[in-house]
């Protein structure tokens, strides 16, 4: 799940941003000034940042630029109402990745985000697990973890149904001899390995749970 940071001190926009991308899959968190975003610039990793300018405190050219000089390439995009051509440049020369005009049609702003997210595409990330689907790869905290194949499907089923219920018999789909009890074998392994808290919805299947 991608993670996304909104600076946006306009409370029905922020709102509505929220709901629209986790609509969408993504997790956003939210912050209303400059300091705010900067606080959780800190304490977050994030794979897109969504700026607004005029916003309290640190603005968001400022915001964008202290990150740029710390080493920070989080892509970032400007949605504001400033349409100058000072404007613009200051957002470039700042280190924005797209600069977008209120008021904005919002697919066209999903099409933006999901083109510049592309070539992470094969990467599911969830607390300290990264997934690259392309080379089948696991990483926990950066460390590569071994598993046999059929609990690395098992896994990726469940990072793509994260706070879901995944039945029994779509997971007996990806083993060679399902049963009830080499099922719980291959969760109580994933489990183990990843710290993972997975539910089991007796007689129906299993969730993992949103972070």
């Amino acid at each position: 799940m991608y993670k996304v940071l909104v600076l946006e001190d306009d409370t029905i926009l922020s709102n509505t941003l929220k709901e629209l991308l986790e609509m969408e899959g993504y997790e956003v968190l939210r912050a209303k000034n400059g300091n705010q975003a900067l606080e959780l610039s800190f304490e977050n990793s994030f794979d897109l940042m969504l700026l607004d300018v005029n916003v309290p405190y640190i603005n968001g050219f400022d915001f964008l630029k202290e990150l740029r000089e710390s080493g920070d390439e989080t892509p970032a995009f400007f949605i504001t109402a400033l349409i100058d051509k000072n404007s613009f440049s200051r957002g470039f020369d700042a280190g924005c990745d797209d600069y977008i005009k209120k008021p904005f049609d919002f697919d066209e702003l999903l099409i933006r985000i999901n083109a510049k997210l592309k070539i992470k595409s094969h990467l599911i990330k969830y607390k300290d697990i990264e997934y690259n689907v392309k080379e089948n790869i696991v990483r926990k905290n950066g460390t590569a973890i071994e598993l046999q194949q059929v609990d690395k499907q098992i896994l990726l089923c469940f990072l793509k149904n994260i706070g879901k219920i995944v039945d029994k018999d779509s997971l007996f789909e990806l083993m060679d001899k399902p049963t009830d009890t080499a099922l719980r074998v291959h969760i109580s392994k994933i489990k183990k390995s990843f710290a993972l808290d997975i539910t089991n919805i007796r007689g129906i299947g299993y969730k993992l749970e949103k972070i």
